[in-house]
C-alpha cells in the first residue's frame, strides 16, 4: 500500500502534487472515501466530523475537488456484511483517515477488520491526517492525551502506546504549534528517545510519502528526523 502521511491535511502545493503523483491521475478524476472516526471520542466530535465532511474544517481534505466521495465509518463495519463494504474499499482510490483519537481510531480499525484488509490494498492510496497518520505507525505518541477519553471500565486502554505498525517508523505530528505545548522539537526529542525506530517530527507544511517501504520528506515548512 501507498501512503501519504499528514499533519494537518493537504496544505500546500507540494504535499498536492505528491497526491497526485501516487494517484496517478488528478484528484478530479479519483474518488475517495472519507473515515472521520478517530474524532467522535471528543467533545463535539460529531459537529467536528460533518465540518470536515463539508469541508469547513480549515484543513484541506474531503473539499479537494474528488471525482465522488463516501464516508466510510469504521463502527458500523461490524455489523455490515463483508461483501457490502470490501469491495468498495479495494476499488476506491483514496483513504482519506482524518485526525483525532489514535487509541479510539486504531482500536475500531481492528475491530471493522480495516486494519488486516489494508496491507492487500495495492492500488488504494491511504492519506493521513494528524491521528490518521500516526495510526499506521509502530507507537502512538499520543497514548497518554487518548487515555483520558477511554470510559471506565474500558479494555479499550490496554497496550495504549502501539498503533497498526503498517511502515516502519513513527511519526510525530504538529511540530512547533503553538496550541500544543507538547509539539516542542525538544519534547518530541525526548519522546522519540524511548522509540525504538526512527521518528519524524513534521510541521502542518510537512507529509511523508511512502512507496514501497521507501519513505521521503514532502515539505514547504520545517521537519526532523530522530533515529534510535
Amino acid at each position: 500500500m501507498k501512503f501519504l502521511l499528514t499533519s494537518a491535511g493537504i496544505t500546500n502545493r507540494s504535499i498536492s502534487n505528491a497526491l497526485v503523483d501516487l494517484l496517478g491521475k488528478p484528484i478530479a478524476e479519483s474518488s475517495a472515501l472519507f473515515i472521520p472516526t478517530a474524532i467522535y471520542p471528543f467533545a463535539g466530535g460529531a459537529g467536528m466530523a460533518w465540518k470536515a465532511i463539508s469541508g469547513k474544517a480549515g484543513n484541506p481534505f474531503c473539499e479537494l475537488g474528488w471525482k465522488s466521495l463516501g464516508v466510510l465509518e469504521l463502527t458500523a463495519l461490524p455489523t455490515i456484511r463483508e461483501e457490502n463494504w470490501i469491495p468498495m474499499v479495494r476499488e476506491t482510490d483514496a483513504l482519506l483517515v482524518w485526525g483525532g483519537d489514535v487509541l479510539y481510531l486504531t482500536y475500531w480499525m481492528r475491530q471493522s477488520g480495516l486494519a488486516n484488509l489494508l496491507p492487500s490494498l495495492t492500488r488504494t492510496i491511504y492519506v493521513g491526517m494528524s491521528a490518521g497518520s500516526i495510526a499506521v505507525t509502530p507507537y502512538n505518541c499520543d497514548a497518554e492525551f487518548d487515555l483520558q477519553y477511554v470510559p471506565d471500565g474500558s479494555d479499550r486502554g490496554q497496550d495504549a502506546d502501539r498503533a497498526l505498525g503498517l511502515v516502519d517508523f513513527t511519526l510525530y505530528p504538529h511540530l512547533d504549534n503553538k496550541d500544543m505545548p507538547d509539539t516542542t522539537l525538544a519534547n518530541i526529542e525526548k519522546w522519540a528517545s524511548g522509540i525504538p525506530v526512527p521518528t519524524y517530527a513534521i510541521d502542518d507544511e510537512t507529509a511523508v510519502k511512502v512507496v514501497g517501504g521507501n519513505a521521503e520528506i514532502v515539505s514547504e515548512g520545517n521537519w526532523q528526523l530522530f533515529n534510535p
